[in-house]
């Protein structure tokens, strides 16, 4: 077996072990026909993050952590910030920022690499999940966050709550549509343009966008009929075009999926039509409790979708949306005090509401 046989082979197998449960999230960005950005994601973990709202002020003092607990970048915040925390840190893990900057932190089993935190490292160090914190409180472009890297690290530090170091790479979207992943490898980052807008988990970014190659047939447009010997056959049902589009949970058919939905979806008029899109397109992702599980000994994991969040970045307004409760909510960024004294959490773990439509009927 030839060394190019062997390399290939074991890319296979880990695409095979990273994509079990406990890490299967999915983002989306796209343009509407006014030329606002909107972007999203599903968060889907095996257990509870305890994910609720944090919005960050211009103005307020942070310190990246090290693996012994010391205290790594210190930076304050120059840009306010609205987004999701995890576990109750005072950290965004996933938001938007008051010049259009979005970003989210997504699992990378088996492929992340932290920096070592010695040496120089140190005064410039965050963790996985404080590392979305500084992008958004520090930048206002995907070219500024490109520029910036040179002045922090991640570090291998286990966030509060989290109980094992959390492996995670990024996707960052500006104003302006343009996106840009981010990857944590052997210390160091990789940074790839992303004109798709598409992000999920393991394997790599540039593989996503190989696998892609096997999927160049998919149209939204129904097969046409075909002749074979004077007899005609049809397809029996719409989506014929989309026939062969992957419909499991693991990352590469994800990604898969969708990069098809978004760049076939028609435009969105507006924004606010657009927001409405992106639920609609990541509602594909949505994994119900017991679909996708794990067993660890006698134990059973199950994944489901804590959490889907969208983000307009012309109107500065975050969205989200709860396993437990799927009514829209909102936190417009421009309706909080910018230049407030202190960060504010809200609380996202609510129950659902079911509106009762009994009085609301009419005579025919």
């Amino acid at each position: 077996m030839t060394r190019a046989i062997k390399h290939t082979l074991a890319i296979v197998l880990s695409c095979l072990l990273v994509t079990t449960p406990a890490l299967a999230c999915t983002g989306i960005g796209f343009k509407t026909a006014d030329g606002s950005h909107i972007s999203g994601r599903t968060a889907e973990f095996g257990v509870n993050l305890d994910l609720n709202g944090l919005f960050v002020p211009r103005g307020i003092e942070f310190h990246g952590t090290l693996p012994d607990g010391g205290q790594g970048l210190a930076y304050t915040s120059k840009y306010a910030a609205v987004g999701t925390n995890a576990y109750g840190e005072k950290a965004l893990i996933d938001g938007l920022n008051e010049k259009g900057l979005g970003m989210g932190a997504f699992y990378f089993p088996s492929f992340a690499g932290y920096a070592p935190p010695d040496g120089d490292n140190k005064a410039k160090a965050v963790s996985p999940t404080q590392f979305v914190n500084w992008v958004l409180t520090q930048f206002a472009t995907t070219e500024e966050v490109k520029a910036g890297l040179k002045d922090v690290a991640i570090v291998p530090t286990t966030p509060p709550g989290w109980g094992t170091m959390p492996p995670m790479h990024y996707i960052v979207y500006d104003a302006d549509g343009k996106a840009i992943v981010i990857e944590p490898v052997d210390g160091t980052f990789k940074v790839y343009d992303n004109p798709l807008g598409t992000m999920t988990n393991s394997p790599t970014f540039d593989w996503h966008l190989v696998n892609l190659s096997n999927y160049v047939n998919l149209s939204p447009f129904n097969a046409p009929t075909r002749e074979f010997d004077g007899e005609k056959f049809q397809a029996f049902s719409q989506g014929s075009g989309l026939r062969g589009l992957p419909g499991d949970f693991t990352s590469p058919s994800r990604f898969v999926r969708a990069a098809v939905f978004t760049g076939t979806a028609i435009p969105s008029k507006t924004p606010e039509e657009g927001v409405a899109q992106a639920f609609h397109i990541l509602n594909q992702f949505d994994i119900p409790l017991g679909a996708v599980r794990s067993m660890d000994g006698v134990n059973v994991e199950a994944e489901w979708t804590l959490a889907t969040v969208v983000r307009d970045q012309k109107n500065l307004i975050f969205y989200v949306k709860t396993y437990d409760n799927t009514d829209v909510r909102m936190i417009p960024l421009k309706s909080q005090d910018l230049d407030g004294k202190e960060v504010v959490k809200f609380n996202f773990q609510t129950e659902q509401r079911i509106e009762d439509l009994s009085s609301e009927g009419q005579p025919y």
